[in-house]
């Protein structure tokens, strides 16, 4: 196992700053949630440029499941980088591109008859299934999930419903695609109650959409992901994924499987969909297959194959730098058992969360799968009103007393530290979110 850094985090003090060369006129980017600049990173910990240290309950958002800077995997990059980095991955063969092609496919849900397309990102992995799912179908429509996300390239952010700002001015984007409620028990869009409600939100979708205006022999595929990431971390009742999965089967639907964020062993098992009983057509996985490098990959049933030379390609899909990166993430997850190590420490993280839960009226939910476990926050109970401006409070008190933890959903908080972390930085990072909570509840007002 990697060994970790001291456990204390030293929050953010008065020391003098380092002059830092950052202009951020240049930064087109809009997400940024806390003035963190990195300096390094180790394990579960990150240092900035003044040698605060903080403790990382983000993971570089779910890439970094295996820890920062894992030997293995530096070690792995560094010694690819002296042979070669790059030669065309998709026109050309090299043997880390085989090695990596069949160990994924190999362990792919429903046995090894599979093929690949690497790609460099997990968007690019959702349209190479969009664009597959049109090829092999001859069909043209999708659906996809209200608070679903699949990415923000225009193919993608069709069939995205997280939230309405990754919409604004960018209409029209791919046609054809039809969204519809999740199994999101806290929150039924039918105002139903789990289980008396008869898994409605899935049944509804023969019952209703396909009986009124959407023909289900047009329709190429089906994406899911089987637990929702940045829509709010919602897991779906078990019946849901399966009853989606059989109402595919029974129209000639693809599934296709969204593990970008949910994949490679977080949940407590390699795929989420494992926990489900369910086999997908299509499975898109990225982040932490890469450890930090990018890359992504869509698997598949052979017989769905393009079948003609350039019908898809790209330029950096399978470079090696990056399989060298995945190889020895494979490696890392599968020696130290971090699936079975996930499952572990997920149940006490839950705990922990729940016991926060106990003593804090502004938790309305906690839910997770693994170390992919979140807390939904509310202003009151009874109504479940969004308390958005406390989420966000909550997440930058935290970080300025030493913890990384990113807002996800509406009011949710996602809670996905790297699967190597040990007990005690479990700990400490809910004793320093305890606190937090706290405070914010009490500057608010929040009883």
């Amino acid at each position: 196992m990697v060994k970790t850094p001291d456990i204390r985090v030293t929050p953010p003090g008065p020391k003098a700053k380092k002059v830092v060369k950052l202009d951020k006129r240049y930064l087109a980017t809009s997400t940024k949630s806390t003035p963190l600049v990195v300096a390094k990173a180790k394990g579960s910990m990150v240092w900035d440029v003044d040698g605060n240290a903080y403790l990382d309950f983000s993971s570089g958002v779910s890439v970094l499941n295996v820890g920062h800077c894992h030997p293995k995997v530096t070690k792995a990059i560094a010694d690819q980088a002296k042979l070669f980095a790059h030669f065309a991955g998709t026109d050309y063969y090299h043997q880390l591109q085989a090695d990596l092609s069949e160990r994924l496919c190999r362990l792919a849900p429903g046995g090894c008859d599979k093929k690949i397309f690497l790609s460099n990102s997990g968007t690019e992995s959702i349209e190479a299934a969009m664009k597959l799912a049109r090829w092999s179908t001859q069909r043209k429509q999708f659906i996809s999930f209200i608070n679903g996300f699949h990415g923000r390239t225009l193919g993608s952010l069709s069939l995205t419903a997280s939230k309405a700002v990754q919409q604004e001015r960018y209409f029209p984007s791919a046609p054809g695609v039809t969204r519809i409620p999740y199994g999101y028990c806290y929150r039924c869009a039918y105002h139903l109650e789990y289980p008396s409600c008869g898994i409605w939100c899935a049944k509804m979708i023969e019952e209703v959409h396909f009986d009124t205006y959407l023909p289900p022999e047009e329709v190429a595929a089906f994406f899911l992901e089987p637990v929702q990431g940045e829509g709010g971390y919602i897991v779906p009742p078990k019946e849901f994924p399966k009853t989606i999965s059989k109402i595919c089967n029974a129209h000639g639907i693809l599934l296709v499987d969204d593990e970008v964020q949910a994949g490679m062993a977080r949940t407590g098992r390699f795929w989420a969909i494992d926990h489900f009983d369910v086999v997908p057509d299509i499975l898109c996985t990225a982040k932490s297959l890469g450890s930090g490098v990018p890359i992504g990959a869509t698997i598949f049933r052979s017989e769905l194959d393009w079948q003609k030379n350039g019908a898809h390609s790209n330029t950096f899909g399978g470079n090696a730098l990056a399989c060298a990166a995945g190889l020895a993430t494979l490696d890392i997850v599968e020696s130290e058992k971090l699936a079975e190590a996930a499952e572990r420490k997920g149940r006490y993280l839950n705990r922990r969360l729940r016991e926060l839960e106990e003593r804090h009226s502004i938790i309305g939910d906690v839910r997770g799968l693994g170390l992919m476990q979140a807390t939904e926050f509310v202003l009151d109970r009874r109504t479940k009103e969004p308390a958005v401006k406390a989420r966000d409070a909550i997440e930058l008190l935290a970080f300025k007393r030493g913890l990384i933890i990113l807002g996800c959903g509406k009011s949710s908080m996602r809670y996905i530290p790297p699967l190597t972390i040990s007990k005690e930085m479990l700990d400490a990072g809910v004793d320093v979110l305890d606190g937090a909570i706290r405070d914010v509840s009490r500057e608010m007002g929040i009883r």
